[in-house]
């Protein structure tokens, strides 16, 4: 008998898994601008090679907004760090077996080098893919309202202005033609060695006019397109030049790079700007709340054009017992309460996550009626498969205004009088007095404690302190109680906005001065109210002849209140 007769057969090794490099687009600069397939390739990655162009990296979070697509454990080498030839390293990381994901900006193939790569990768007999990206000749003119085509104009030209090789563009022959020219290169930074730069703008205006294009052509140069930065100035071939020092002088800074687009297109700027004319449209917005809670928020920031950034000014922790929770939940279960009432995001979660550690779901709430204060609340009970039986008035979303609407005990009516109230350990005992007044018993509980969160970042604390924040938006008393203490006062050209009465109150007892009170108690209401603010400032700017210039950019006359 054989003697491995009886032993189990061995299982087939594993097949070493293939390497594989991928090229990523990253678009002008916007990381919202990533495609889908990008987005995914990331995720799958061992290794990501991050960009290396200054420019692009030096966008606020820029580089922590792509990498967020990625999984745990993603090893992440800084271009510029690595040294070498970064194509003969992703093939040799891809040889180990290692998925590969190199980053360009714009599109691997337009104005970069990726071609290289893919070459090294089909040599070594690599496995390659190029994920192409939004390119800045097409996408950074619709940003700013600009048409490349149409207008009987036939032809778009992309022309590069610094030299290539020996490669040389023949500006008399594209002044002569009808083509809109996109010039890239125009403005190559001082820091760049003479012999990568070109013809600067106003060379390039000189030498159109020259060629024959009338001087009254329209121009117009984007900046930083794509961006929350973006700037562009709209002129003629005669007085761009000029334009873009008056333009310069008044916001105190240049951004790079630009973009240069000469034709009728740029004429029609004014009625198809869309995108810098965002009410909120470069502002630098502290939201205080952590990443997780401020999401939607930041979302909707964004969508006004606003940079918004997360400082959180609390930190939720359990409760310093757990017994009190532990008796709700089984209050909950056994029929104990006829209410519950939510007053914040954090205490649905509390009591969710404490009943979820014992196997038990929203089930749990069968034959209990639910109330909640605020938007916000209402979607998290939502979220977690309950609909809320009681919400206040839309103009009184407080404690006050629910406890307005909650029914008095009726004995003959209800057969239990008993309500839980899961909240903070800080929590006001408006609702309390309210319900006692109303003839039920409360259970109030503390569900988690909120303890001031530690000091943000130095540059943050210096910003928040030296006007470099265009708004603060407190979302509550605590909010603002706790910022001033880990941070300071915000510097009095930063825009105020609070969610509340109560919130206002809090800010003006700790010297603020505020600008804009949410008309309702809700995250998403504050951001519109901000928003109006802002097109309420431009309005006037425009109306008064000024330059619409950000907070951060301007001590502050008169202070408008929505």
């Amino acid at each position: 008998m054989n003697a491995n007769a009886n032993s189990q057969p061995e299982e087939p090794r594993a097949a070493a898994r293939s390497g594989h490099v991928a090229l990523v687009g990253t678009g002008p600069g916007g990381a919202d601008l990533l495609t889908l397939r990008g987005a995914e390739l990331l995720r799958r990655a061992d290794v990501v090679v991050t960009l290396r162009e200054p420019a692009a990296e030096e966008l606020a979070g820029f580089r922590e907004e792509l990498l967020s697509h990625c999984s745990d454990g993603v090893s992440v080498l800084q271009a510029d760090e690595c040294g070498g030839d970064l194509n003969a390293l992703a093939v040799a990381r891809a040889r180990e077996g290692q998925r590969v994901v190199r980053l360009y900006s714009g599109d691997p193939f337009f104005g970069c080098r990726g071609a290289d790569l893919v070459a090294a990768c089909e040599e070594a007999g690599v496995e390659v893919e190029v994920a192409p990206g939004v390119s800045a000749v097409t996408s950074v003119p619709t940003f700013a309202g600009l048409p490349l085509m149409g207008d009987g104009v036939p032809e778009v030209r992309i022309l590069n202005a610094r030299p290539h090789g020996k490669a040389e563009v023949d500006w008399n022959e594209a002044a002569a033609s009808d083509a809109t020219l996109v010039i890239m290169g125009g403005d190559a930074p001082a820091e760049e060695p003479p012999e990568h730069r070109g013809p600067g703008l106003d060379v390039l205006c000189k030498t159109l006019v020259a060629g024959g294009r009338p001087a009254s052509t329209p121009v117009s140069v984007v900046r930083a397109g794509g961006t929350t930065r973006q700037t562009t100035v709209t002129s003629t071939l005669a007085r761009l030049v000029a334009d873009l020092k008056a333009k310069d002088a008044k916001n105190h800074h240049a951004t790079a790079p630009a973009l240069m687009i000469v034709g009728p297109g740029a004429a029609r700027r004014p009625e198809l700007s869309w995108y810098e004319g965002r009410p909120l449209f470069g502002w630098r917005v502290l939201v205080p709340r952590t990443k997780e809670q401020a999401a939607a928020l930041s979302d909707q920031l964004r969508g006004y054009g606003a940079v918004p950034e997360e400082v959180p000014t609390i930190s939720v922790e359990p409760p310093r017992t757990p017994q009190q929770m532990e008796r709700a939940v089984r209050g909950l279960v056994t029929g104990r309460y006829q209410w519950v009432a939510f007053t914040s995001v954090n205490a649905v979660r509390a009591i969710r996550e404490r009943l979820e550690s014992y196997g038990l779901d929203a089930r749990a709430f069968a034959g209990v009626k639910v109330a909640v204060v605020g938007e916000a609340t209402a979607d998290a009970v939502r979220e977690f498969g309950i609909q809320p039986d009681l919400t206040p008035p839309e103009d009184a979303q407080s404690s006050a205004g629910l406890v307005s609407v909650w029914p008095p005990y009726d004995d003959e009516i209800d057969p239990i009088e008993r309500v839980l109230l899961p909240r903070a350990d800080i929590a006001t005992d408006t609702l309390v007095a309210g319900l006692t007044d109303l003839g039920w018993e409360t259970d109030d509980v503390t569900a988690y404690r909120t303890v001031r969160a530690a000091p943000p970042p130095a540059p943050v604390r210096e910003a928040i302190k030296g006007g470099g924040f265009d708004a603060v938006m407190f979302t509550s008393s605590s909010t603002v109680r706790n910022l001033v203490g880990i941070a300071g006062k915000p510097h009095n050209t930063t825009v105020i906005a609070v969610i509340g009465p109560e919130t206002e109150r809090t800010a003006v007892e700790f010297g603020l001065r505020v600008d804009v009170v949410a008309p309702k108690a809700s995250v998403s209401a504050l951001a519109r109210a901000l928003s109006e603010y802002g097109a309420a400032r431009s309005r006037e700017a425009v109306e008064s002849g000024k330059p619409v210039l950000k907070p951060s950019q301007k001590r502050r006359g008169r202070r408008r209140k929505l």
